[in-house]
């Protein structure tokens, strides 16, 4: 065993080649003052909005803040994914396009602009019409060409519906295109619908939050706090990355830049303990994933959660907790398996002692709690963040009181970042109200829901089959359309469509909006468009593929625990939507689940498992997770089998 000790890479080095989409430029001075200034304005802008409201209602705030963050991704984000890195004059030309048709609705006076509502004048039309362009362009340079393609096919699905043949079951009358645009620029469903009111009401803040979080030296903390749990041990590297993992996906809510910050400190201890390269780039994707799921920030589409069903965010927290857990769980498992089948070896990490730590660095988890006990006094969460907020930034001052102009540099420009980071989201959410507004105005997210349950039907007519039959056809589909766009919108195009099928079926909001939830984020670890296996394959130097196949082994139990959540309505519980017993014995049984599954995944149990003992834990995590006495029954069985044949075999090995 080795006791070299290991030197820890920049995290900055590496983070400033990803980006939570796709690459960002690397902006020259003069065009990054430009990009800092009106990203910091637009901080300012919504920290007013918090506490002082625009008269004008809501929609009034939405369009100007879509009208001054639209211009800053034609200045931040290439047109191409190689590329110079300062804008050209197109890019500028289209920045100050963006933000004249995106502050029109003002420009031309508001109130007459909104009086205008289904009769809009050309010029109303021109502009729409070149906001929706310009939405559509600005998606395309953060999330890549597929999300624009869905958006322009409803919109001929919503131009072109009367022509399509009735028996299909889809065909309308037909909209015109005036009253498309009137549906996208001067309607409440359309570019300033929920989505992005989502975006600019409570992820931008979250946004911030995590930025001032990270400027104060919490993320570092989180690490080193990480080092000093564990002691000297073959599997303490990989405990490290994913409790890190965890640690920082609460205060980040991306998954991409988790892996890539995690990665960038974590990796050269992995790779002392001799974790292969693929393996190690699976772990650091995997645990980054989980920040989309990690309370108290998640991921955007959970905002959106919490605004469709029209249910505090706290709710939503709670909805969270134990299937955040037995994410993790998963990981640990696999994790200690595959650490003892490769024989990893123990490394000395630099760390301190965790009490000392805590003493001199435990006052970043109070801004975390102070999010939690405000949401929980009913405190809008918009305003708890900016509290939280708030705190972070003090007690980082009061760490640093001995340089305080410094500290209040690093704040100003953690808000501005803050903005910068969110511009990728605000440009999807944008672009999903194009799918959102053409689904409401056609009616097609009801016969699409409709087409699935008769889908099921067609096959049998016991109910219960029904059920289990669209759950995984839904499952499939979520899994198939996140391959292709970004989860906040695989979320949102998902619920509208498979959401109704659901309901059909009696599946309850919470399951229902938990299980698609959870499949549009677990598609961002599935091959072949896994983005954070692909950044943490760049820091391992491993094969991107072979990552992509690790990081979805390690959360492969994740994949199934979200079904539980809708076949049963012990499944509720798993959500804390039940008595104090049943959320003890539920949350058990499925821990067992997801340990007979790392078992499956990782061939390992107190030593090497063979093929047949591993088919055999396969019918044990499935019946454990149906949730009911039977199959429980019958999946205990299984592994009570399965325990005792690889013991058997083990014995006659030796």
């Amino acid at each position: 065993m080795t006791t070299e000790p290991v030197d820890r890479a920049s995290p900055a080095e590496i983070a400033a080649e990803h980006d939570e989409e796709r690459p960002a430029r690397r902006l020259s001075p003069g065009p990054d003052r430009v990009v800092y200034f009106v990203a910091l304005a637009v901080a300012v802008l919504v920290l007013k909005q918090v506490f002082f409201p625009f008269a004008k209602g809501n929609q009034f705030y939405l369009v100007l803040f879509l009208g001054v963050t639209l211009p800053l991704v034609f200045l931040c984000y290439r047109p191409r994914l190689r590329g110079r890195d300062n804008p050209g004059w197109t890019d500028w030309a289209l920045a100050v396009l963006a933000l004249a048709v995106g502050l029109y609705p003002v420009l031309v006076g508001y109130d007459d602009f909104l009086n205008r509502q289904g009769i809009l004048s050309p010029l109303d039309i021109v502009a729409g019409a070149l906001l929706l362009l310009l939405i559509l362009e600005a998606t395309r340079r953060t999330t890549g060409l597929v999300l624009p393609i869905v958006c322009l096919l409803f919109l001929a699905y919503a131009y072109y519906g009367g022509y399509l043949p009735q028996n299909w079951g889809i065909a309308h009358a037909g909209i015109d295109f005036s009253q498309i645009v009137n549906a996208l620029f001067n309607d409440a469903s359309g570019f300033y619908g929920t989505p992005l009111d989502v975006a600019a009401s409570y992820i931008v803040l979250f946004t911030l939050y995590g930025a001032v979080l990270n400027a104060s030296g919490a993320g570092q903390f989180f690490v080193d706090i990480s080092f000093a749990a564990f002691r000297r041990s073959r599997t303490a590297p990989g405990r490290t990355t994913v409790l890190s993992g965890f640690l920082l996906g609460t205060v980040s809510g991306s998954g991409t830049a988790t892996a890539v910050s995690l990665g960038s400190i974590t990796w050269p201890i992995l790779k002392k303990a001799r974790y292969p390269r693929e393996n190690a780039g699976g772990l650091l994707a995997a645990s980054g994933i989980g920040a989309i799921l990690s309370p108290p920030t998640l991921g955007a589409a959970a905002f959106i959660i919490a605004e469709y069903l029209q249910t505090s965010y706290l709710k939503v927290l709670i909805w969270a907790t134990v299937p955040t857990l037995l994410y993790y769980l998963g990981i640990v498992f696999a994790m200690e398996a595959d650490a003892r089948r490769f024989k990893a070896e123990a490394v000395d990490v630099p760390h301190g002692n965790p009490w000392r730590l805590l003493r001199t660095g435990g006052y970043h988890f109070l801004s975390l709690a102070i999010i939690v006990v405000f949401l929980a006094l009913d405190i809008p969460p918009f305003a708890a963040v900016v509290y939280a907020t708030g705190v972070a930034a003090l007690f980082a001052l009061l760490a640093r009181r001995h340089d305080v102009r410094g500290w209040a540099r690093d704040m100003v420009d953690a808000l501005s970042a803050g903005v910068r980071g969110a511009l990728p989201v605000i440009a999807v959410c944008a672009a999903a109200g194009v799918i959102t507004s053409t689904i409401t105005k056609t009616g097609l997210g009801l016969e699409l829901a409709d087409a699935l349950v008769e889908l099921a039907g067609a096959l049998t007519d016991n109910g219960t089959v029904i059920l289990v039959l669209t759950v995984l056809l839904s499952a499939i589909a979520v899994g198939v359309l996140g391959l292709a766009v970004p989860v906040t919108a695989s979320f949102i195009i998902a619920w509208v469509v498979i959401g109704p099928a659901l309901e059909t079926l009696g599946v309850a909001d919470a399951e229902r909006a938990m299980f698609i939830f959870y499949y549009a984020v677990l598609s961002e670890v599935t091959p072949p468009t896994a983005l954070a296996a692909v950044a943490s394959a760049a820091i391992t130097g491993g094969s991107v593929l072979g990552t992509m196949w690790q990081c979805w082994k390690y959360t492969l139990p994740a994949f199934l625990v979200p079904i539980a959540f809708v076949l049963t309505d012990n499944g509720a519980a798993l959500l804390l939507e039940s008595d104090p017993l049943t959320v003890l014995w539920v949350a058990a049984v499925s821990a067992v689940a997801v340990a007979a599954l790392a078992v499956v995944t990782g061939g390992w149990l107190f030593g090497p498992v063979s093929l047949p003992v591993r088919l055999l834990f396969v019918p044990t995590a499935l019946c454990l997770l149906y949730l009911e006495p039977v199959p429980i029954a019958i999946g205990a069985a299984c592994g009570v089998a399965g325990l005792l044949a690889h013991a058997v075999i083990k014995r006659r090995t030796a």
